[in-house]
C-alpha cells in the first residue's frame, strides 16, 4: 500500500487551488482526476467572469472568499501573466421596479467589500454602452473576464513546482476512515490503494456521491446533489458592448446577461435548466427565450443571431425553490472523521474565488 502526506481529488480550479496552497504550506500532495487532463467539467463550461462579490449574503463564504479571491486573482493573474482583462460591467434596470432594486444591490455590494459601485442614470449608462437599452444601471468597475484554461495551468503549474504530482484517469472508487487518515481505492490503468493523513474532496457536481463512497462518513452530513443547467448561446459578429451587461437579478441565478471573451465574441447565458442527470446538450429551442431576455436591454438583437454555444451545471446542494446555498468547506469538526475534508456546493463564484477557498482549506486542515 503506498502512502502519501495529502490527496486531492479532482483537478478543478478549486481542487488545482487546494493542491497549490496545500505544497506550498510543505506538505506532500497527489492529486487524482478521472479525467484526462485538467478542468474538464464544470471549471471550463462556465462565463469567466472575474465576479465582483455583488450578490452574496454578507459574513456568507461566497462573500467573503469571492471578495478576496478576486483581489487575489487580479494580482495572480498580472504576476503569471494569465490573460485577462478588468473590463467591468454593468447590471441594467429596464423598468421601475429594477430601478427600485439597484440600490439594494449596490448596498449588499458594499457591506460584502466591493469597491467603486455607482448608479447611473440612463443617460450616463448610454453613453458607456451606446447600444444598451435601460432606465438606469449599476456600474461595478471591478468585474473582470479570465482565460480560466490558463488560470488553471498556472496553478497546475505552481502545484507542480512544488512538488505537488498530478495523476489523470485515475479515478477513486471509494474509500474509508482509518486510524491517521484514510484509504482509498484507485481505479484506472494501475489500480492502488492509498493511504494518506488529509483527504480532500474537490469532485465539485459528484462531491455528495464521492462522500457517500467513504466508510465512516456520516450519511446526514452529505447534502443531495441538484443539478442546474446553464446553457449558453453565442453571437455571430463582435460584441456590440464592451462590458459584461447583466440584467437585475432572478430566482436561482443572475439572468440571461451578455458576457464577452478575450477575443471580443458576446455569448448569452446561462440559463437556468433543471435537471435529473448530467447532460451537456444544448437544446437549440431554448434561444427563443432568450431572444426575449436580451431584447429588454438591447432591442436590436436580430433574429437568427444566436447560435447554441455550450452548457455548465451548477453543483447545487438545495433543490429547486429552496434558499440559496453557500460553499460548505467540511472538515473534522463538522463530520467527526480526521483527515477529511469535504467540498460542497462550490458553484459561481468558484472560480473567483478558488485561490481563498484554497487558503481557508489549508487552515481547515491544520486545525483538524
Amino acid at each position: 500500500m503506498e502512502r502519501v502526506d495529502c490527496v486531492v481529488v479532482g483537478a478543478g480550479v478549486v481542487g488545482l487551488a487546494v493542491a497549490r496552497a496545500l505544497a506550498l504550506a510543505g506538505r506532500e500532495v497527489i492529486i487524482l482526476e478521472a479525467a484526462d487532463g485538467i478542468g474538464t467539467e464544470t471549471s471550463s463550461r462556465n462565463s469567466e467572469v472575474i465576479h465582483a462579490g455583488i450578490y452574496y449574503p454578507a459574513g456568507s463564504f461566497m462573500a467573503r472568499f469571492c471578495v478576496a479571491g478576486r483581489r487575489a486573482l487580479y494580482a495572480y493573474c498580472a504576476e503569471k501573466r494569465v490573460p485577462h482583462a478588468n473590463c467591468g460591467k454593468l447590471i441594467v434596470a429596464t423598468n421601475a421596479e429594477e430601478d427600485a432594486m439597484l440600490a439594494g444591490i449596490k448596498r449588499r455590494a458594499e457591506v460584502n467589500g466591493v469597491e467603486g459601485m455607482r448608479v447611473l442614470s440612463a443617460a450616463e449608462a448610454i453613453a458607456l454602452e451606446p447600444n444598451l437599452s435601460c432606465t438606469s444601471a449599476l456600474l461595478s468597475p471591478v468585474t473582470g473576464i479570465i482565460d480560466s484554461h490558463a488560470f488553471m495551468l498556472a496553478l497546475q503549474g505552481d502545484a507542480e513546482n512544488a512538488g505537488a504530482v498530478p495523476v489523470f484517469l485515475s479515478p477513486v472508487s471509494g474509500g474509508r476512515a482509518v486510524q491517521g487518515g484514510a484509504e482509498i481505492d484507485v481505479g484506472g490503468n494501475d489500480p492502488m490503494t492509498l493511504r494518506c493523513r488529509l483527504l480532500v474532496n474537490a469532485t465539485g457536481l459528484h462531491a455528495p456521491s464521492f462522500a457517500s463512497r467513504i466508510i465512516g462518513m456520516p450519511p446526514d452530513r452529505i447534502p443531495g446533489a441538484y443539478y442546474a443547467k446553464g446553457n449558453y448561446f453565442t453571437l455571430s459578429g463582435r460584441s456590440p458592448f464592451t462590458r459584461l451587461i447583466y440584467p437585475v437579478p432572478v430566482p436561482g441565478g443572475l439572468g440571461v446577461h451578455l458576457t464577452i471573451d478575450l477575443g471580443g465574441q458576446a455569448r448569452f447565458g446561462p440559463d437556468v435548466q433543471w435537471i435529473d442527470t448530467i447532460d451537456y446538450s444544448v437544446d437549440a429551442a431554448r434561444a427563443d427565450s432568450f431572444y426575449a431576455a436580451v431584447r429588454k436591454y438591447w432591442p436590436a438583437l436580430k433574429d437568427g443571431a444566436l447560435q447554441p454555444g455550450y452548457s455548465g451545471i451548477r453543483p447545487k446542494i438545495v433543490p429547486r425553490g429552496a434558499p440559496a446555498q453557500d460553499f460548505v468547506v467540511q472538515g473534522p469538526q463538522t463530520h467527526g472523521l480526521p483527515g477529511l475534508i469535504n467540498l460542497f456546493g462550490i458553484e459561481s463564484p468558484g472560480l473567483t474565488a478558488a485561490l481563498a477557498l484554497a487558503d481557508h482549506v489549508v487552515e481547515v486542515a491544520a486545525t483538524g
